[in-house]
């Protein structure tokens, strides 16, 4: 086998590979010697197949595998001998295509290796992590919007006409063609007018019945309605107010904080506290996560392979154009060109994060099997009640699995330069923190 190189030019690399007809017909030779014990032919006792006869029968087949196996192991050697890492995917293309039995084969081998990622010194870099302590002002709005949805209902006054938000309650009878159906009839039952609980547009009808009106609600029921024999029908509802209810919160008080699962008040504002200040260290750790980035940056500077650039580039540009027409959801439009600003904007992303992955290398880090997992999990909850399909096509797509292992590296390896570099924390308000987190989307 012989390999030479044809290009070198930055980051590029292109290598003409040739594996003699001789090493094949041997790699074709050695998979019949593996496999003749186990044969079986018509005329002959298992294993005795005469080799001449296995390789008229097998012998084109296992050529291709022997061409496949040659050249991975001349790639395999090629990269542990060179050092080199591919940025992407090499591309491999067979150059001699009007190729026959007994030719040798001629492979084109090219790719854009990975560049050298100099030392970093990160003990160098100065950040600040901001600490905010839930006040009692957030408490108490949290506990307000608690109230809000533990909310109860009271009688209006006698004569009060049903506004948005309101509960009645009251009986109604379905009817299609003149004729009630089952299912459709019902006893004091209680509607928030808004809820969007009944068919559309059968609420909006009951807004400004008092107790004691008699109204008949005539709706037409969804063309994909669950029931076969309602689907598309017009029904009529013949409902007689018997209540009329305002929203009132609920008294914030022990009795609230037993309604979601806290012995007291006192337990639930400390639970809400502690809920509040993870919020905000979330939020103060991605303002660090910034600051950290732009300092790392600043720190290095090397070539950047420019199809990972390029694809950087092509993702931010398409991913920027959907957020300025968010009713297209398909990608069936025009080509969407990368700007001056999307390149530079790539080229810092991908040099951040290829210095984050060499020094994640470096430093041994790893993602668990149980970070994994928990990730996975999380994403699932996205497709309530098809949590296990959505397992299976991760466990069999590669390239999800890095999606999610991706974000998972990239914050443990933040977690380390944290521990070396000289980390200050900062109490500031809520405001301050606001503003900060806000600044983060301006740049």
């Amino acid at each position: 086998m012989q390999v030479t190189e044809t290009l070198k030019e930055g980051l590029k690399r292109a290598y003409a590979i040739t594996v003699t007809a001789a090493e094949l017909e041997a790699k074709v030779n050695e998979k019949l010697a593996e496999a003749q014990p186990e044969i079986e032919m018509k005329g002959f006792r298992k294993g005795k197949v005469p080799m001449p006869l296995l390789k008229k029968q097998f012998g084109p087949r296992l050529m291709g595998e022997a061409m496949q196996e040659t050249i991975d192991g001349a790639m395999s050697r090629h990269f542990e001998e060179s050092g080199d890492r591919p940025a992407l995917q090499p591309q491999v293309k067979m150059t001699n295509e009007d190729w026959k039995e007994g030719d040798d084969v001629q492979v084109e081998l090219s790719y854009e290796a990975l560049p050298e990622i100099p030392e970093v010194d990160v003990s160098n870099i100065k950040v600040e992590k901001l600490v905010v302590k839930a006040e009692e002002t957030a408490i108490n709005e949290a506990l307000a919007s608690l109230a809000e949805t533990a909310q109860d209902f009271t009688s209006r006054k006698k004569g009060a006409k049903a506004k948005e938000g309101d509960q009645i309650v009251f009986d109604f009878v379905g009817k299609v063609d003149g004729e009630a159906f089952d299912g459709g009839s019902a006893e004091d039952y209680p509607l928030v007018l808004g809820s969007n609980s009944f068919i559309p547009g059968f609420e909006d009808q009951l807004i400004g019945v008092k107790v004691g009106d008699e109204k008949t609600v005539t709706v037409t029921f969804p063309t994909e309605y669950g029931a076969a024999h309602l689907a598309g029908k017009e029904a009529t509802f013949d409902c007689t107010i018997k209540d009329v209810k305002e929203p009132v919160p609920a008294e914030i008080n022990d009795d609230l904080a037993k309604k979601f699962g806290a012995e007291d008040l006192a337990t639930l504002k400390s639970q809400i506290a502690e809920r509040l200040e993870a919020e905000y260290a979330g939020a103060a750790r991605a303002v660090m996560k910034r600051a950290m980035l732009d300092a790392l940056d600043g720190m290095v500077s090397f070539e950047l392979p420019p199809t990972l650039v390029k694809a950087e580039a092509d993702q931010i540009a398409h991913q920027l154009w959907h957020e300025d027409n968010p009713d297209v959801h398909d990608h069936n439009h025009d080509a969407i060109e990368a700007t001056d600003e999307h390149l530079k904007l790539a080229e810092r992303r991908v040099r951040l994060g290829l210095l984050l992955a060499e020094m994640g290398r470096k430093a041994e880090v790893t993602v668990s099997d149980a970070e994994m997992t928990q990730a996975i999990m999380q994403q699932a909850r996205q497709y309530p009640g098809q949590e296990r399909q959505f397992f299976e096509f991760v466990q069999k797509n590669p390239q999800m699995q890095q999606q999610l292992r991706a974000p998972i590296f990239e914050d443990k390896v933040i977690d380390y330069i944290a521990e070396l570099a000289k980390v200050a924390e900062k109490t500031v308000s809520k405001d301050d923190l606001q503003k900060a987190v806000e600044a983060l989307d301006d740049e």
